[in-house]
């Protein structure tokens, strides 16, 4: 399951690959936002690098009018590789060298036929291993010495 999610900025671009991916049996759960009113990306983008981090989703998509704030926001979360993607290679790169995870795009800087075949690059490319493994491997073992970790809901 792919979770995707925007502010007003990126709503348009949001809509047009939340139905591409629709339409090509992809399973997206779209947590907003639903308009054009202004509204804060965390809260967007909150939800989606939640899904995550936790593993309710495999993969994310995430879209502010730039894609700097949702980018920022998301690598807040462990296990979240929140790559900002402005072209193809870095679409490509973004997963053979970064295993990303949550694909961020700009929704007033790529336009939807771009946007469309980075997330096609970008959901074909397989993460490379070895040597990038290693260091995907001291990504995590920061946020284990920094003490990130999602806290529980369940406060029982």
């Amino acid at each position: 399951m792919i979770a995707i999610g925007s502010d007003h900025g990126g709503v348009e671009l949001k809509d047009f690959l939340a139905e591409k991916l629709r339409s090509q049996g992809v399973q997206v759960e779209d947590l907003g936002t639903k308009g054009n009113d202004s509204v804060d990306y965390p809260d967007f983008g909150r939800l989606v690098a939640l899904k995550v981090a936790t593993g309710e989703a495999e993969r994310g998509i995430l879209m502010c009018t730039n894609g700097i704030g949702m980018s920022i926001l998301a690598n807040k979360f462990p296990g979240v590789r929140a790559a900002l993607v402005y072209d193809l290679k870095a679409a490509k790169m973004s997963r053979e060298h970064n295993d990303s995870n949550i694909l961020v795009l700009g929704g007033g800087w790529v336009d939807k036929s771009l946007a469309e075949q980075i997330l096609e690059v970008w959901l074909e490319t397989p993460f490379a291993g070895g040597r990038h493994q290693r260091r995907i491997d001291k990504i995590t073992e920061v946020e284990r010495d920094l003490g990130t970790h999602i806290a529980s809901k369940d406060k029982n």
